[in-house]
């Protein structure tokens, strides 16, 4: 029984040793570099004694990846931040976990004195190259548990303010084996990295890697702005596997390139978002004999929870389940406080198993908000995870997601699902992509849209589609929606933009 994730670098260097493990366009690194690399990180910070949270720092690629291996080794765990996110959340999230080190390299040293970071901060280059303390490394790992850190991922809060997951051990290897199951990856696997290492949906590629033997490609974010010389890339690369959000796999369809150019995949797990059908049946018609995995989970879960893989014959025009609850894990719908059994009734998703992790950084009011007691018994303490999403069971019994808890409304005297809204936009020919807000001050409801047809033709469609009390007051076309670091839609933005629009 594991109970350290290093267990798996130890073993994957032994068996991989001289295979790549992560590449980027100026840097690569085999397995047994990796670990080498970052047993001399691990090395270095055991000079500066056992402190915690360290914060990473750094250009997203191979070094990075070395960067929280090494922090690990030391007994320690890792906060990841990258430049491309704004000052004031770096700012926010130092001063929140006020880490007593930060690992940088030589293009984020000049920014982390722009910061007024407090701590020490520490250079990559120097730790890489500490000599090996095999013993000191060796007493760290005798005296670890599976339920130590591993890392810290911020996420947004409703406040405004970052909200730090923490994860352990024991959350890793077991979202490790679980994902592995459904992914089925090898060493054959070539995964193309599209998110930021500061998000926890990176831990994708890192468990298959480290399990499986599979390489990882860090793709370049400017080439998401040319989605011909994206495609490109991941053949030129050998990419036959990708865990996406759906808006990244939505950029090339929506754009008409894959009539131009097809990527050789054989596995695409997406997430985040519903997938629009249109979109995805392109990409099917594409991609006729690849294995598409629908995947569901939050942060505070190590990632990802449930699974759907689609059949041959799923009808397009249906939502996309996101089907049963990864191995170790149970995922079920409380409504009104009662267990949820029955077939199209909306229920609150609960998920407990060894998946949920120890809550949020010195967030202790937070975390006993979401991190509950399972209302399903009350015969001994067992804390479940409380999602916020609403999802049902359709006729098979497979969870069908419906939407936020927060984004349920009160309308005209209906209780109104918005994400119903968007399922009926992206039904309209020309609709690429929707999202729907209320404008409580105002009870109005909005639809912002992106697409080649008019405000005027989508209210139309939207009148034939929904009834009176539901449909959208306010129509607002823009070229693209705006979306936040971790690819997600962005909600607030959206309100803002729609807020300007008269009724």
């Amino acid at each position: 029984m594991r109970r350290n994730i290093l267990e798996y670098l130890e073993d994957i260097s032994e068996t991989y040793r001289d295979c790549a493990a992560f590449s980027d366009e100026t840097e690569s690194l085999t397995f047994g570099a990796l670990r080498a690399r970052a047993r001399a990180v691990g090395s270095g910070l055991l000079q500066c004694g056992r402190n915690g949270a360290i914060a990473v720092f750094m250009e997203r690629g191979p070094s990075m990846i070395a960067a929280f291996f090494g922090v690990v080794y030391s007994g320690n765990y890792y906060i990841p931040l990258e430049k491309e996110m704004s000052q004031s959340r770096i700012s926010a999230i130092l001063d929140g976990a006020a880490p007593a080190f930060m690992i940088c390299d030589e293009k984020t040293e000049a920014l982390a004195k722009e910061l007024d970071y407090a701590g020490r901060v520490l250079s990559i280059g120097e730790l890489m190259a500490s000599k090996t303390d095999e013993e000191g490394l060796s007493r760290v790992s005798a005296r670890a548990l599976d339920v130590d850190p591993v890392y810290v991922v911020f996420t947004s809060g409703s406040t405004g303010l970052p909200k730090g997951v923490v994860a352990c051990h024991r959350n890793v290897i077991d979202y490790a084996e679980a994902l592995g199951a459904v992914l089925r990856p090898d060493a054959r696997s070539v995964f193309g990295m599209q998110v930021p290492l500061y998000v926890d949906a990176c831990l994708k590629e890192i468990c298959c890697g480290l399990k499986y033997g599979a390489k990882t490609v860090f793709i370049p974010k400017k080439l998401f702005m040319t989605p011909i010389r994206l495609v490109e890339f991941l053949n030129r690369h050998g990419v036959n596997t990708v865990c996406w959000v759906v808006s990244a796999l939505t950029l090339i369809s929506g754009t008409g390139t894959l009539e131009k150019a097809v990527p050789r995949l054989h596995t695409i797990a997406f997430g985040s978002e519903v997938f629009p059908s249109k979109q995805f049946a392109l990409w099917r018609k594409a991609l006729p004999k690849a294995r598409w995995i629908n995947l569901y989970g939050p942060t505070e879960c190590t990632g990802m929870s449930c699974y759907y893989e689609v059949p041959d014959d799923f009808d397009a025009d249906m939502p996309i389940p996101i089907g049963k609850a990864f191995q170790n894990s149970e995922v079920f719908l409380i409504d009104d406080g009662v267990l949820v059994n029955e077939a199209e009734r909306p229920g609150e998703l609960y998920i407990r198993g060894a998946g949920v992790t120890l809550g949020y950084f010195n967030g202790f009011e937070k975390t006993r908000e979401a991190f509950v007691q399972n209302p399903a018994h009350a015969n001994y303490p067992e804390i479940v995870y409380r999602t916020g999403d609403i999802a049902k069971y359709d006729e098979r019994g497979e969870l069908v997601y419906i939407g936020r808890r927060d984004n349920q409304i009160k309308h005209m005297g209906y209780r109104i699902e918005l994400a119903e809204i968007e399922a009926a936009a992206a039904k309209l020919d020309a609709v690429e992509e929707a999202c729907c807000v209320f404008l409580e001050e105002r009870d109005r409801i909005a639809l912002c849209y992106a697409g080649s047809v008019s405000e005027k033709t989508v209210a139309s469609g939207m009148r034939k589609l929904l009834p009176r009390y539901m449909e959208p007051a306010i129509y607002l076309r823009i070229a693209v929606l705006p979306r936040t670091n971790n690819g997600k839609l962005d909600r607030a933005a959206v309100r803002g933009l729609v807020a300007e629009r008269p009724v």
